[in-house]
């Protein structure tokens, strides 16, 4: 059985994509995949248990990447392909897409064809500039061309039914945390002592700080709830705005910026804090969320995409309708009241086993062994 895999992002890269391919393919490979990868990007290739291929992402990178994804290709009995409009010309073997969010859309904000705060949704049915129309189209008729489609979450499988796409195609398979990730091992007061924490009320969030995360949500909503701390790890485009937004509400005491941080410090923090937030416009099936819940950490999560898959509100955390700032405080004022966090903390693991990670990979097997 040769696979071949193509994806515009690999590990060590950040992402979801890249983490999720490093963890599934030496499964694969155990199932009696024969795995070939190839991908954008720099970095070593030898360390891993199959061929990789890195073509670095130049001027010259989509005839480099045609070039060498031409014999895979020739090789491949099943392409399993990770990012829409790669340039893959040749073969005849099966293609499977796994589809975790709405590239045209991503495309259109950060190319500023359409207003940043552009809800996810409304962009599916909205009349947009020629520019990102043009871009739904084309994601469209790509993902409607593939032999199949595999998708983490139920919303993204109704996201791509609206493209066009025949639902029979679709298949939704849960992402999981590898066997391998452990969550802290310790009490939440030792991870806060280790971290230096106080015993203030504690807010986690790890994101891209993007547009579409709504960290600035979360701070607007702390300038009106006093004595709560907010610790913010991630880096990007925002990050100056956030800091300027914090700075001029006058909580720079309150808000830490953390920056990136290595995956095991990330596991401490959520096992310190009392809460992981994450107040976004959109989300496939988050894999922070499920990091924090294994962690026993009880969640705060907008009421959008794939996150109330993952949360059941007043049990496992609390989901928040978005935009609302009055209903983020509310919630979050309700989040901190005597018991609620222990209430909610006893049932993190509530409806986890949807999300293990053999299931998972069994799922994924099963799929991909269908199309040869």
């Amino acid at each position: 059985m040769r696979l071949f895999i193509a994806s515009g992002i690999f590990h060590p890269e950040s992402g979801g994509p890249a983490t999720y391919l490093k963890e599934l393919l030496p499964e694969l490979q155990q199932r009696g995949w024969d795995v070939r990868a190839l991908t954008y990007g720099a970095g070593e290739v030898d360390s891993y248990p199959y061929p990789l291929t890195r073509i670095p992402r130049t001027k010259l990178r989509l005839p480099r990447y045609a070039l060498a994804a031409r014999p895979m290709l020739q090789w491949a009995n099943l392409v399993y392909v990770h990012t829409l409009a790669l340039p893959l010309i040749g073969g005849n073997g099966p293609h499977v897409l796994k589809i975790v969010g709405d590239q045209a859309w991503e495309r259109a904000i950060r190319r500023g064809w359409i207003p940043l705060t552009t809800d996810i949704d409304h962009f599916q049915t909205a009349r947009d500039n020629w520019k990102a129309s043009l871009q739904k189209s084309i994601r469209a008729a790509e993902a409607r061309r593939m032999d199949g489609i595999i998708v983490p979450s139920q919303y993204l499988k109704n996201m791509v039914m609206g493209w066009g796409v025949d639902a029979t195609k679709i298949q939704v398979i849960y992402n999981a945390l590898p066997p391998d990730y452990a969550a802290a091992q310790m009490s939440q007061a030792e991870a806060r002592l280790e971290l230096g924490l106080g015993q203030e009320p504690i807010l986690f969030t790890a994101a891209r700080l993007n547009p579409w995360k709504g960290v600035d949500h979360l701070i607007a909503a702390l300038a009106r709830i006093p004595d709560v701390r907010l610790l913010v790890a991630g880096d990007g485009e925002m990050r100056v705005s956030l800091e300027q937004q914090t700075a001029k509400l006058g909580l720079s005491n309150r808000v830490t910026f953390l920056g990136n941080l290595p995956r095991t410090k990330v596991a401490t923090y959520m096992k310190a804090a009392d809460y992981f937030a994450l107040y976004s416009g959109y989300e496939g099936l988050s894999h922070v969320l499920l990091e924090s819940l294994r962690a026993g950490t009880p969640v705060i999560a907008s009421d959008k995409g794939g996150n109330p898959e993952v949360v059941r509100h007043g049990i496992n955390g609390l989901l928040v309708p978005y935009i609302n700032l009055d209903a983020l405080v509310t919630a979050l004022t309700d989040a901190l009241r005597p018991g609620m966090r222990d209430s909610l903390a006893a049932n993190s693991q509530h409806g986890m086993e949807r999300f293990d990670f053999a299931r998972m990979v069994q799922q994924t097997h099963a799929a991909l062994e269908a199309y040869l």
